[in-house]
């Protein structure tokens, strides 16, 4: 049976809850604007990388749905109290809609890291940063009407704290599977 197909049981459906809790939360950290891009900077990227990485790909990908699924409801769950179907059309809803990708990308790279920290940070930073950015440049270029190039030298400004929050998820990551291993798929 394949990872994609196998049912979800009342166990995951509780922990995808708890991790779109997480992204909320984190949501509370307010936003810092950056002056030369619509698309702030926000802490809500690390439970997304957390996401993937501690209850794997399928199920971290179903957290981030779960959260964004609530988002378009209009509830004001985004960094900055923002909420409503209208933030999945502006320059950062490519971000919103890479963080699926990148929960799940991080899943797959974390569930082969063995819980080796070097290999967390990786998946960190290949689901968390790489993916999320595969989506959201594209979608701010066209939003904002910038060249791709452009999108991505602007978008460089994530990068340092985007770093940050990857080598955060991998430490919280690793100790959450030393202390607590039936957390992992």
């Amino acid at each position: 049976m394949s990872v994609l197909s196998k049912p979800v049981d009342v166990r995951t459906v509780v922990r995808c809850a708890m991790f779109a809790a997480l992204i909320a939360a984190l949501g509370l950290l307010p936003p810092i604007p950056v002056p030369i891009i619509p698309v702030p900077v926000t802490a809500q990227t690390l439970g997304v990388m957390l996401a993937g990485a501690v209850l794997g790909a399928r199920n971290g990908a179903l957290a981030v749905i779960l959260f964004l699924g609530v988002v378009a409801l209009g509830f004001p769950l985004l960094s900055g109290g923002r909420g409503g179907l209208g933030v999945f059309f502006g320059p950062s809803a490519g971000f919103l809609l890479g963080w699926v990708a990148g929960a799940f990308v991080t899943g797959v790279l974390a569930a082969a890291s063995e819980c080796k920290f070097p290999r967390l940070i990786i998946a960190c930073l290949v689901g968390g940063i790489g993916a999320v950015y595969a989506v959201g440049i594209p979608w701010m270029a066209v939003a904002a009407d910038l060249t791709m190039v452009q999108a991505a030298v602007a978008s460089m400004v994530f990068l340092p704290g985007d770093i940050l929050k990857a080598v955060a998820a991998a430490v919280a990551t690793r100790a959450i599977r030393r202390g607590y291993p039936a957390a992992h798929p």
